[in-house]
């Protein structure tokens, strides 16, 4: 779809171990990734928020770090192989696919992008990264544990940057302005993060406990994937 394609395919070959890891990642792709292209208006916003996430890690904000930390790349792994997928001519999950298929439609603004790619990592992926740390750390997704606490702790950070990126990403994809009236501003405000990532931590639990049961975690994440898909192409409906 765009000629940097497969240098973008090359960015995201290599799995992260850590927070610097993806967020050199991010920073590659965002080095790419020009501004008429909506990817770049995704990634520009989950670059945001892995800094800060990794400026409150630093912090010592959290009961367990160590944990938040995992989670952190456990979750950038998925967007990254769904990328991967996609540009080796593979099928990510379609609430993926239908942003990549958009990435150069100029009549969609650039916070529809952004949003269409937190709803994809968050109401699809985070459940599943969730349930993959805790294997990984040899916890359980328990909501009224520390785990919890902290994930949720950061509900304020991710609000506050998802409030400024609606103001900041207002404009058609190459920069124009929209029009003064139009679906955007109610589609947009209808998307909350912290709504989101509450149902992530309850799809979690449910996958935790079909783990032993691969058709059935399968089964539910097609399922996560139809539902999701369904507000990514609300999300993604052009502005006239």
């Amino acid at each position: 779809m765009f000629p940097y394609d497969a240098t973008l395919l090359t960015a995201v070959q290599a799995a992260p171990q850590s927070i610097s890891d993806v967020i050199q990642t991010l920073q590659t792709i965002g080095t790419i990734c020009v501004d008429a292209d909506g990817l770049n208006w995704f990634n520009w916003l989950y670059l945001q928020v892995t800094q800060a996430v990794e400026a409150r890690v630093a912090a010592g904000e959290f009961t367990d770090s160590a944990w938040l930390v995992q989670l952190d790349v456990q979750f950038a792994r998925l967007y990254f192989s769904a990328l991967k997928s996609s540009l080796s001519g593979e099928a990510p999950a379609t609430c993926w696919q239908v942003l990549f298929d958009s990435r150069n439609h100029d009549v969609i603004a650039r916070i529809q992008f952004a949003l269409a790619g937190i709803n994809a990592h968050i109401n699809h992926d985070l459940a599943a990264a969730i349930a993959t740390t805790c294997q990984v750390t040899g916890t359980t997704p328990d909501s009224d544990g520390a785990h919890y606490r902290d994930y949720t702790a950061l509900n304020s950070t991710l609000d506050g940057l998802i409030e400024s990126a609606k103001l900041t990403l207002s404009v058609r994809l190459p920069g124009g302005a929209l029009p003064p009236i139009s679906h955007l501003e109610d589609t947009v405000a209808a998307w909350n993060v912290s709504a989101a990532r509450e149902s992530a931590w309850q799809n979690a639990e449910q996958l935790w406990q079909l783990r032993t049961t691969p058709l059935l975690t399968s089964s539910f994440m097609d399922m996560l994937d139809g539902l999701t898909t369904v507000i990514s192409k609300a999300l993604l409906v052009p502005v006239p």
